[in-house]
């Protein structure tokens, strides 16, 4: 029997909840003008190389960040509006979300993967150096 506990779904809501969170047409929206801190989206497909590439970094830095950076996850072939609405034309394309007026804004934008500290440098814009450490 296989123990399902800590799998995703299972987990939603509760202190165990998952360092990433997967957005859709419904959710990306509300997620993002709710958020208290900034959101960082990777637009990705599951067949798409780079994507799965970036998958594991992604994953490491939002558990390193978490409570001071949401990184959230946008499937380009179940999204396909979003993927218009932000002008999406490569993947994976991450975009930093931050609060300005209290709305959230795009503030940065990275196309392709561009390994770890790529990632890190568009994060040190929208997280102080103190907050990241």
């Amino acid at each position: 029997m296989t123990d399902m506990t800590n799998t995703p779904a299972s987990t939603a809501g509760t202190a165990a909840e998952p360092a990433i969170i997967h957005l859709d047409e419904a959710s990306f929206q509300k997620t993002i003008n709710e958020a208290t801190v900034p959101v960082l989206v990777d637009f990705y497909a599951d067949w798409c190389g780079p994507c799965k590439m970036a998958a594991p970094v992604l994953e490491k830095i939002a558990k390193e960040m978490k409570g001071k950076l949401l990184i959230a996850k946008v499937n380009t072939d179940e999204a396909s509006s979003l993927t218009q609405q932000f002008g999406v034309m490569s993947i994976p394309t991450v975009i930093v979300f931050q609060k300005k007026d209290d709305k959230a804004v795009e503030v940065d934008r990275k196309i392709g993967f561009p390994g770890e500290e790529g990632y890190r440098q568009m994060i040190a814009q929208v997280v102080p150096a103190t907050a990241a450490a």
